[in-house]
C-alpha cells in the first residue's frame, strides 16, 4: 500500500516538474514580446505625424506561420512620415515574427481618424509550444476578436498594450 501511495506521488512530483521546467522558456518569450511592443511604441512616438492620420494602424500578419516578412526602406531625401511609418511597422513585424515562434502584431487607434491625444491599442501575438502544463490562453490573454475567432487549435498567446502619443 505505502509503494502505491508513494508512485502517486512521484507522479504528481514529475507533472509539477515538467510543469516548472516550462514556464521560465515562456516568461522568456512573455518579455520579448513586452520589448517588441516597447520598441513599436517609441517608434510611433518618434513619428507623431504619421500616428494622427493613422499611419500607424496595421491589420493582423499573424497566420500562425514562420514566413518572413519583407521590410520597406525609407530612405532620406525621399522619406515622408507616411513611408517611415510603413517601414517601422515592416521592421517591427519581421522582428516579431523572427523572435517570437509564428508572431505577428495588430495596431489600432482608439478613436478614428486618430487625433492629437488619442491612444492607440497593440497587440502582439505568438504561438507557445503545446504541452501538458501550458496555460489556457483564452483565460488569460486580451487577443483582439479576430485572433480568438479566427485561430482556436492552437490558440496563440497575446500581448496587449495600450499607449498614448501627444
Amino acid at each position: 500500500m505505502s509503494i502505491l501511495l508513494l508512485s502517486f506521488g512521484m507522479l504528481a512530483l514529475g507533472a509539477m516538474m515538467s510543469f516548472a521546467v516550462q514556464m521560465p522558456k515562456l516568461a522568456a518569450l512573455r518579455t520579448t514580446a513586452t520589448n517588441l511592443a516597447n520598441s513599436h511604441i517609441e517608434r510611433i512616438r518618434a513619428n507623431p505625424g504619421a500616428f494622427r492620420v493613422g499611419g500607424y494602424n496595421s491589420a493582423l500578419n499573424y497566420d500562425g506561420t514562420t514566413n518572413p516578412v519583407t521590410l520597406s526602406n525609407c530612405t532620406y531625401p525621399g522619406c515622408t512620415e507616411a513611408s517611415l511609418a510603413v517601414m517601422d511597422i515592416r521592421a517591427t513585424q519581421r522582428a516579431v515574427r523572427e523572435q517570437l515562434p509564428a508572431g505577428g502584431i495588430m495596431s489600432t487607434c482608439s478613436t478614428s481618424p486618430c487625433t492629437r491625444g488619442s491612444s492607440g491599442n497593440l497587440w502582439i501575438v505568438w504561438q507557445e509550444p503545446i504541452t501538458y502544463a501550458s496555460l489556457n490562453p483564452a483565460n488569460s490573454d486580451n487577443c483582439p476578436a479576430v485572433v480568438i475567432s479566427t485561430y482556436t487549435d492552437p490558440r496563440p498567446r497575446c500581448l496587449y498594450v495600450r499607449y498614448k502619443v501627444d
